[in-house]
């Protein structure tokens, strides 16, 4: 019987508590990944003692939660709660005046709401528990009152259950030195979900940003003054492509090709381009891109990418490359039809007509873009505020130029002549 008790025996690696000394555990998952269970399982492991009588590492708890409805529904009496965690010989009892838990050894375990931080000014705890703090309202300040209110004993922890949100104190919190982090996508718990829950999720939000944040359990950071938003991405998502007038493949390929190298971008986008320019519509088909790969092994996910799609050009961004790259590519397709195009302007402006064609509503996105649309939310009018350089968005550019704005150009051209 004591079995099932024992969680060490068969949690999953992300519900098991980090060695090192550290302050703040954050687990980061995807909806039903076993957070809720791990939470309360540490609470367990840091109250209760040898025997049901004995002192545990933690003798008063915070539990915190958005509201205290949730605390108690989900923290404290759900099913992945304390209460269904408990052996009965160490069951804690609930005190509901008193908003309690009290366990046979006399540890404490006290809820607070995240919509009253001020009632964390007084108390002081060695333990705490927060759950789903990406979504609370005041996040910040009741994450602030809680530190000062950790000060007992030699060790005061807490732990942090959350699906990853982009707000600031998450942000901050993962930063600090004394942050550790687990991490897993809500499959990993897929023995202990219903089938039927995970098809239809995957169905929906698979290969979406916002799968990745509910899903993947993945920090999607979207940058302050950003040409392209989540909630654009999210708003622009196709379950299939429309006949399309044109298909190409755009490549912005690395200075070098090894391990270290910045990625490749390669992205295949395709227009309908029936009437004047503006009634064109592009829709992003794929992100082909690829990492640390030598030039042929590029030039060659680059034919690939054509093939699959039926393109009809392969546009290649030959500022670093110059003829090299053309070379490269013939080596393997001689015949291919390809365009060099050459970058006078920096990336951030080239983006900047490509991010109003979204606005309008006039770019679409297929499911499975993850990679390239994290990309795009870093990407401002004043550069990219990411890590090493915009591949992915680059080769989108080059792309939509090539099918939209270049056309369109060329287009007007002759109607501006005639009103001249």
């Amino acid at each position: 019987m004591a079995l099932p008790f024992l969680f060490e025996f068969w949690a999953l690696p992300h519900q098991l508590p980090p060695g090192g000394d550290w302050r703040s555990w954050v687990i980061l998952g995807g909806r039903g990944a076993g957070k809720t269970r791990a939470g309360a399982e540490w609470v367990r492991g840091m109250v209760e003692g040898a025997g049901p009588r004995d002192p545990g590492k933690a003798h008063c708890v915070a539990l915190v939660g958005e509201t205290i409805a949730q605390v108690r529904e989900v923290m404290v009496f759900g099913p992945s709660g304390i209460l269904a965690c408990s052996p009965k010989d160490r069951m804690p009892k609930w005190e509901a005046t008193r908003k309690r838990l009290v366990w046979p050894n006399g540890a404490v375990a006290q809820v607070f709401s995240a919509h009253e931080p001020e009632a964390l000014r007084g108390p002081q705890f060695d333990a705490a528990w927060c759950d789903e703090l990406a979504k609370w309202r005041k996040a910040g300040e009741t994450w602030d009152m809680l530190q000062f209110a950790l000060r007992l004993g030699d060790r005061p922890q807490a732990v942090v259950t959350t699906t990853p949100r982009n707000v600031d104190v998450l942000k901050r919190l993962l930063a600090l030195p004394s942050t550790v982090m687990s991490h897993a996508p809500t499959e990993a718990n897929r023995a202990y979900l219903a089938e039927s829950f995970l098809e239809e999720v995957r169905a929906r939000y698979g290969g979406t940003r916002l799968g990745r944040q509910e899903l993947d359990g993945v920090l999607l950071d979207d940058v302050e003054g950003a040409l392209w938003t989540s909630a654009r991405l999210e708003a622009c998502r196709i379950e299939r492509a429309p006949v399309l007038s044109r298909i190409v493949v755009a490549v912005d390929p690395p200075v070098t090709g090894h391990g270290r190298s910045d990625a490749c971008g390669i992205v295949v986008v395709g227009a309908v381009t029936e009437g004047p320019p503006q009634d064109w519509r592009a829709v992003v088909l794929e992100d082909a891109s690829v990492q640390g790969v030598s030039p042929l092994e590029w030039a060659r996910a680059a034919l690939e990418a054509m093939e699959r799609h039926g393109a009809e050009r392969l546009v290649a961004e030959v500022n670093q490359g110059g003829d090299l790259v053309e070379a490269v590519v013939r080596q393997l397709d001689p015949v291919v039809a390809y365009r060099a195009v050459r970058a006078a302007r920096g990336k951030a402006a080239r983006a900047e007509p490509v991010a109003a064609l979204y606005e309008q509503g006039r770019v679409a996105h297929v499911r499975g873009l993850g990679a390239l649309e994290d990309e795009m939310c870093r990407m401002t009018a004043q550069g990219y505020r990411g890590q090493g350089s915009p591949d992915r968005v680059d080769a989108l550019v080059w792309a939509v130029q090539e099918l939209i704005l270049g056309p369109a150009a060329e287009w007007r051209r002759p109607q501006i002549r005639a009103l001249g």
